[in-house]
């Protein structure tokens, strides 16, 4: 299952790199829903109940905005439902940070947001997965290939980090004492692709390509049903194995995102990871937010995120994985 993502790019470059087309096909960029720029923060090691990135149909926002316009949402990643009746919500019970597409019509809390049309698209850098060993848990950064495509200057184009497109649903609460309401998603599951089942034997439902992304926020024209048709186990992402620093929600810089040998006892960076990790010092950053902070809970055990320094530029990371002789780009 999905319990750990990372999506470390500033709030205007997620903004370039969500670019999408409408149902006329013309490429658009969509904007942060009101303030909610403000409440992202990048980071390398998300957890449940921190805020991600979201994409979805403005019309959930806006009654009479087309329902092809797409707007980005920060929303805290475990679903409330909306007839939850405890005026605090980690009172709940039971997890809702991942939904199997199989019963997604069988289960209230995501049977109501998915027969309204509350469907979302998570965006993150990738996600983490752990593969049970004899003692102990691998963890592998999961992702897009990232690709050398032409540049298209006069598109204006993204060129950077491809981001992973999730499936997802979300809901909106309000406490029943009053209050400000609270968006929040949850990340569908499918059966894993081929590749990914020596990891494990689930991964987030992958929306592959602007037309998918545009169905399965348009439920103006794509119902509920058709929609559901989109939830395929698709082999398309790649990986490679991390280090168990990450294991630990606290820890939050690019060690986390570090390719190691797995086979070694004490895991040591590659050649390329030391000269990708050069680049990370030497970068200059973005002034970009502190990374999320909240008390999560993974594995059995609470955890309370703390305020990490300012992370650092995506671009070294897509330098190191496409290759140190061609500078990324990015508009």
């Amino acid at each position: 299952m999905c319990g750990r993502t990372a999506c470390t790019l500033a709030a205007d470059e997620v903004s370039r790199a969500s670019q999408y087309r409408d149902r006329e096909g013309q490429r658009r960029q969509p904007r942060w829903k009101d303030g909610d720029s403000d409440k992202y923060r990048p980071s390398y090691n998300k957890s449940p109940q921190s805020l991600s990135p979201v994409l979805l149909s403005q019309r959930h926002f806006v009654k009479n905005a087309p329902v092809d316009e797409c707007v980005l949402a920060a929303m805290r990643w475990g679903l409330v439902p909306a007839w939850f009746r405890e005026n605090d919500p980690s009172k709940m019970q039971y997890s809702t940070n991942n939904c199997r597409s199989e019963s997604l019509l069988e289960k209230k809390s995501y049977k109501d947001p998915l027969l309204k049309g509350q469907r979302c698209v998570i965006l993150a850098d990738g996600f983490y997965e752990w593969r049970r060993q004899e003692k102990d848990k691998q963890p592998f950064f999961i992702y897009f290939p990232q690709t050398q495509g032409p540049a298209h200057e006069d598109k204006g184009e993204w060129r950077g980090w491809r981001l992973l497109t999730i499936a997802g649903l979300f809901d909106c609460w309000t406490p029943p004492s009053g209050g400000d309401p609270l968006y929040t998603y949850t990340v569908i599951t499918v059966d894993a692709s081929p590749n990914l089942q020596g990891i494990h034997d689930r991964m987030p439902a992958i929306l592959d390509g602007e037309e998918e992304v545009r169905r399965w926020l348009d439920f103006g024209e794509v119902k509920s049903l058709d929609a559901l048709k989109l939830l395929q186990s698709k082999n398309t992402l790649t990986f490679h194995p991390v280090s168990s620093f990450v294991n630990n929600s606290r820890n939050n810089s690019p060690e986390c995102l570090q390719p190691v040998d797995p086979q070694a006892k004490e895991p040591k960076p590659s050649a390329s990871s030391k000269m990708m990790m050069g680049w990370l010092k030497s970068s200059t950053p973005p002034k970009r937010k502190e990374s999320d902070t909240g008390e999560v809970k993974q594995e059995g055990h609470t955890r309370e995120t703390r305020p990490e320094k300012q992370l650092k530029t995506a671009g070294p990371l897509q330098q190191w994985l496409q290759g140190a002789s061609k500078k990324p780009r990015t508009n």
